[in-house]
């Protein structure tokens, strides 16, 4: 784990929330001069603490309306179906996050969607033809009360 100090944590925190930022004006918000905090982003970067820049695009107004999360076990817990099935997922545009847990199921899901007959149509099509799957189990967003992004630093 990387060590930050004060102003490595004011960058990240700026960053979180507008990575459009310039190093003009991360430097101006700081109270520092332009090329020591160039070279903080720089090695932030390069020290994969910041992985990379997005735009956060509103799922509800390109038409994404569901959000499931769906449980999978793997019918045999051997390291080629469970390679086979994670490389699957990883090719699912559907699928927005994916998580291997313990207990009764072997991952958790995240997908989005635009509506239950878009998900169905994930489900049986995709999800449902892969080989190795024993158990799926889905829960639906009724609504979303909290989704940040940014983490605490």
């Amino acid at each position: 784990m990387t060590k930050l100090d004060a102003t490595d944590r004011s960058i990240l925190r700026l960053l979180q929330e507008n990575a459009l930022l310039t190093t003009k004006e991360l430097s101006q918000h700081l109270n520092l001069s332009y090329t020591p905090v160039y070279e903080r982003v720089r090695k932030l970067e390069k020290e994969g603490i910041i992985k990379k820049y997005v735009a956060l695009i509103s799922r509800e107004k390109i038409g994404k309306n569901l959000i499931a999360f769906c449980n999978v076990s793997l019918k045999e817990h051997s390291r080629l179906n469970g390679e086979r099935f994670v490389k699957s997922v990883l090719s699912f545009e559907e699928v927005t996050e994916c998580y291997n847990i313990s207990g009764e199921y072997d991952f958790m899901l995240k997908i989005v969607v635009d509506d239950m007959p878009a998900y169905q149509r994930f489900l049986m099509d995709k999800l449902g033809a892969l080989e190795g799957i024993g158990n799926t189990h889905s829960i639906f967003v009724m609504s979303e009360i909290k989704h940040e992004t940014a983490l605490k630093v």
